[in-house]
């Protein structure tokens, strides 16, 4: 597999770029929102690579971070969407609105991308809700204590979306980490019942 290409940039299309790597050239098609991230005509690149092998082609995907790489891959796990619908999230939406979006089930974020309805949107979100990763967003209550790991994995396991869980892990006071894992479970509970 080729995970990484590190060259100079040969030649770029609409959603294509040209990186010539020890005399060798390898035509890269990346989301539309990194073309003016990678420079110019002649300059060093470096893309974080996915290959595809399908029955008809061989095509290299490239990304200019490892998330936008890994969230192109997650993609590709959902029923019906493909390499193009995945490049074309990428390169509407950024990765990290990406994440946000599916963890908050917001519908409208993902419809807005072309080729993307509302049922596959809610598609989307429903496969891959809870195996979205937020610790690397730098959101509030992102990065739980280690602690709260269980009990995150325990809410997830009873039908709520990680970030419903997260909010509830969140939400419990600094003593609760001492606590065993069925109080700390109780209070969240109680977390979503208002109380």
């Amino acid at each position: 597999m080729i995970a990484t290409l590190y060259g100079e940039l040969r030649a770029r299309g609409e959603d294509w770029v040209l990186v010539e790597v020890g005399g060798i050239g390898f035509q890269v098609r990346v989301p539309t929102s990194i073309l003016e991230e990678l420079g110019g005509i002649g300059e060093k690149v470096r893309l974080y690579t996915c290959l595809l092998l399908r029955d008809d082609a061989l095509t290299l995907y490239g990304f200019a971070t490892p998330e936008q790489r890994e969230l192109f891959e997650l993609f590709l796990t959902v029923s019906g969407i493909g390499p193009k619908l995945a490049l074309s999230l990428l390169s509407t939406v950024s990765a990290e609105a990406l994440r946000l979006a599916i963890a908050r089930e917001e519908v409208d974020v993902l419809a807005r991308v072309p080729g993307i309805g509302r049922k596959t949107a809610s598609r989307l979100i429903l496969e891959l809700k809870g195996r979205v990763d937020l610790s690397r967003l730098g959101l509030p209550g992102a990065a739980l204590p280690p602690e709260q790991a269980e009990l995150l994995e325990v809410l997830t396991s009873l039908g709520y979306t990680q970030a419903e869980a997260r909010a509830a892990a969140s939400s419990l006071p600094p003593e609760a980490r001492e606590m065993p894992l069925e109080e700390r479970l109780r209070l969240a509970l109680r977390y979503f019942g208002g109380v």
